[in-house]
Parts: structure tokens; sequence; C-alpha cells
């Protein structure tokens, strides 16, 4: 059974407008309009392609709003540092000018390199969003690709099955090898899927090497999407390989078997099989499993144990031990040493083959089981992982707008008609000279709590 696990691997944009949302945004935002306007064009164009762009365009918009936050923050900590430096003292106009200028300097190279590092963050996301795009369309394509070719053009759809499968079994090999994954190319999904290439190109005539491939096809890599909880996700590259891998194979072979126009005469081997025994088919199966798990013992658990144990290589046994699930729970009432063994014993499954070998009828509604529970799968990922993580983002975003308000309320004095309406640094006030009265005090409209104490001190001491 191969082991392919599940990367729970990615809001609304505006260019032009400004980094902060109006006060309300949210509250005001066209969700509702959506749900009242079902007609409109805009509550038509919101895809899921614009969900996964708005997802992420919130995260952007929250980065910009912390860098926004550290310069507010960078700028009053330069005035505190020109305070504690002329505390007590009256630097001439031109002395503070020049402080506040270098000030401000280091200010705009904090800031201007903070903001460049967010524009490559933020043109690896456009890079991210395209490859998803991209498997997205893919995908989808391969999908209706292989429906047409079932109805149009049987004969191909094994053409089909091998290009797309010299294409993903490399790119597997790559993402996982950078991972540090690659144990998982040993499963028994791509042993099969190898013994079905070289049926299908090589050995064509081999009735033994058929019957192993349709039941193994049919019973442990189909029945691993059931078990390993493969997903329809479009988007994911990783997820749709996955998918591929257990749900082509029984697809080609059912084909083959029941809708192929003179099969017999491209694959010889089925002049031979006009039934399929049980208890061959188990026999057959078994050696051929048998065979692939030894091979597997050798090189995984004899040759790289060290490896394995120390945890710098991952493999299908850690891995569905230490994830949520009925099998995985299973496995960890038993003893670690003991749980390798289980785990190989029930990895080997035959369904009834000899029903679906006789009845084109029972391989159709298996086939649409195996994908049902695969889309199923996907429509929770999508609904439930991503629709809850973009919401938890949204609501982020909502608790730092309310806070930026209320902050923003409490730091805004009320001002007096005599007060002056235009702000001025606390650093230019300076104290009056013996025996004059200040008879026009300025303050400031302070837009932080921390500036308006700072400023009810200037006002103490003058």
């Amino acid at each position: 059974m191969a082991s392919e696990p599940s990367r729970p691997p990615s809001p609304l944009s505006h260019p032009d407008s400004p980094n902060l949302f109006p006060m309300g945004y949210l509250s005001s935002l066209s969700l509702d309009r959506l749900v009242r306007d079902e007609g409109s064009e805009y509550a038509n164009a919101f895809t899921l392609l614009d969900t996964l762009e708005t997802f992420w365009d919130s995260r952007m918009d929250l980065l910009q709003r912390n860098i926004s936050r550290r310069k507010d923050n960078l700028k009053m900590r330069a005035e505190l540092a020109l305070n504690d430096i002329f505390k007590g003292k009256h630097p001439s106009p031109d002395v503070l000018a020049e402080n506040f200028e270098r000030e401000v300097a280091k200010l705009r190279l904090k800031v201007s390199t903070r903001m460049a590092s967010l524009g490559a963050a933020w043109q690896s996301a456009k890079v991210v969003r395209t490859r998803e795009k991209i498997s997205f369309f893919f995908g989808v394509m391969s999908l209706v690709f292989s429906a047409l070719l079932f109805g149009l053009a049987p004969q191909y759809v094994h053409m089909s099955y091998t290009i797309q499968l010299l294409y993903l079994l490399p790119y597997r090999y790559y993402s996982y090898k950078k991972l540090q994954w690659h144990y998982f190319l040993f499963d028994l999904c791509y042993f099969v899927n190898i013994l079905n290439f070289i049926f299908l190109w090589i050995l064509p005539q081999s009735p033994s090497l058929f019957v192993a491939c349709y039941c193994l096809s049919h019973g442990a890599v189909a029945s691993a999407v059931i078990t390993w909880r493969n997903s329809l996700v479009f988007h994911d590259a990783d997820k749709v390989t996955s998918l591929f891998i257990h749900v082509y194979p029984p697809f080609t072979f059912t084909v083959i078997r029941h809708f192929y126009p003179g099969a017999d005469e491209r694959f010889p081997a089925l002049k031979e099989l006009p039934h399929l025994h049980p208890w061959r088919a188990l026999l057959l199966s078994s050696i051929i499993y048998l065979v692939w798990q030894l091979l597997y013992w050798k090189l995984v658990y004899v040759d790289r144990r060290k490896k394995v144990e120390s945890g710098q290589r991952t493999t299908s046994l850690y891995w569905i031990i230490n994830k949520p699930g009925l099998i995985g729970s299973l496995l960890s009432k038993f003893q670690p040493e003991d749980r390798a063994l289980y785990f190989m014993l029930g990895q080997f499954d035959v369904p009834p083959v000899f029903v679906l070998y006789d009845s084109p009828f029972w391989s159709g509604a298996y086939l649409l089981f195996i994908l049902s529970v695969s889309v199923w799968n996907g429509g929770g990922f999508y609904i439930e992982v991503f629709g809850r993580k973009f919401e938890r983002e949204l609501e982020a975003l909502r608790k730092e707008l309310a806070e930026a308000q209320s902050k923003s309320q409490r730091s805004s004095p009320t001002m007096d008609p005599s007060e002056g309406s235009e702000p001025v640094s606390p650093l230019l006030v300076t104290k009056p000279l013996a025996g004059e009265a200040d008879t026009n005090p300025v303050v400031p409209a302070a837009d932080s709590v921390g500036l308006s104490l700072r400023l009810e001190e200037a006002k103490k001491d003058q």
C-alpha cells in the first residue's frame, strides 16, 4: 500500500487602495451583498481561484499593517532618543534639525529594506499562485480528457496512462527527494505502477503478469485512496499525483478488460483469460506482493534501519502511526517491534476481483466509488481546512482593525478652541525664558497614546 502524505501545502486585493482598509471595511464588505445580489456580475465571478487569491492578499495586507506599525514605532523611538540626548539642554535649531534628519534617514533605510523584503515575498507568492493555477488547469484537463478518451477512444487510455506516468513519477521523485521523503517511493503502489508499465509495453503476452497487475491495481492500490485519504484537490500537484497513482491503474485495466475494442489483439494475454480463477489470482498476487515485501524489508528495515530509527528518513509505517486515523490507532496498540510485521500483513488485500473481472457494471461502480471517496476528501479539504484557515485570517484582520480604531479614539484628545490646530513635534517645544509667560502654548493633536503623554509632560514643564 502506498503512503501518500497529505500536506495541508495556500483574499480581496485592490492595488490602488491604501495599506489600511477604512474602518468598518470588513463589516460592510460585500459578502452580505453577494448573498443579496445573487445575479450580480461580482457574485458570479467569485470563483475558487478568487478565494485563493483573497486568502493570500489578506495575509499580505496584515504584513503591510505590521510594517506600518513598525514604522510608527521607529519614528517614536527616534523622537524619544532625541529627547534623551537633549534633555535639560537647549540645542540650536540647526543641531536639532541635523539630528532629526539623521534619525529620519535611519528610519527610511529600515523601512525601505523591509519593503524590499516584502516585495520579494510578494513576487514569490505570485510564483506559488501561478504554479497552483497550472496544477489546477492540468488536473481538471486530465480528468476531462480521460473521460473523453473513455467515451470516444478507449484504445488510447493506456497511452494516456503511460504518458502521465512518465512525467509524474520523476516529478514525485524530485519533489520527495528535496523533502527527504523518497523512502515513500519504495511503497507498493509505485512497484505496481512499474509492473503495469512492463506489462503494457514489454510483456503484453504474459497472462500471469496481467492477472497480478489487474488484482493489485484493483486491490491494494485502489483501496489506498480510502486508507490514505487521497483527495481530489486540483490546485495541489502533490495530491493530484497521489490520486493519479492510485486511481489510474484500476481505470486503465478496467478499460482493457471490458471496453477496449480488440483488446486480445493488442494484449495477447487476454486470449488465455476468458475468466479469472480466484485461487490462481490470489496466488499470483501473493507471490508478487511477497517479492516486493522482501525487497522492501531488506532495503528499508535492514540496510537503512539506522536512518529510519534516527528520524532522518520517513517511511509509511512512521507516517501512518503519527497521523490521526483508524489504522494508526490500531497499530499504536502493538509493541513497537511488532508494528512493522502487522503493517505489512495489513497492506495486502484483494477484493473479489473475479466479480469485477466478469462484470463491466460492477467494475464501473467500483471505480466510481473510489473516485467519489477522493472527491469527498477533496471537498473536506477545501471547506474544512482551507475555508477555516481563510476564516481565521479574516477574524485576525477584524480584530486588528477594531484595536486600531479603539486606539485611535483613545489617543485623540479633545482640543479647546484656544489650542492650536497644527501639530507640533515635542522636540521643537522650548521652555520660556525667565520672567516670560507662556501665553499661547501649542498642543498637538497626537495620533498615539505615547505622544500624548510626552506632550502633557512638556506642558507641565512649561
